[in-house]
């Protein structure tokens, strides 16, 4: 029996519906996203540059593997909007093993769409 690669669950928020769909799209289109959920909006309190912020976020959870997951943050550091982006990278230690298959095959570089999701 073949194990599953390691993956992760990747939080991130982005500042709007538009930008978290566009970030997310160009993660699945690189293959370094499985499956990305674009969460209702939220509101995030937090100290930015001595100011206390108060915004309406979207965030993000992003399946990916630990293998792929050097390329998906450089790609999220490239490709967000924010100066300093929320990056949070939480391993999945047990899942369905037929889903995190399907992350794993689906997050492979040179492999091609399934036509199952």
């Amino acid at each position: 029996m073949q194990e599953n690669p390691p993956s992760l669950l990747v939080v991130t928020n982005l500042p709007d519906e538009a930008s978290a769909h566009a970030l997310a799209t160009a993660l699945i289109g690189a293959r370094l996203a499985a499956c990305v959920n674009i969460l209702a909006p939220c509101r995030s309190v937090y100290r930015w540059q001595g100011r206390i912020e108060d915004a309406t976020e979207v965030p993000l959870l992003i399946k990916t593997t630990a293998e792929r997951y050097p390329a998906l943050e450089a790609a999220l550091r490239r490709l967000h909007p924010y100066e300093l982006p929320e990056i949070i990278a939480v391993p999945i230690d047990r899942g369905l093993p037929d889903y995190l298959a399907w992350v794993g095959l689906e997050t492979r570089a040179e492999t091609t769409p399934t036509a199952q999701q």
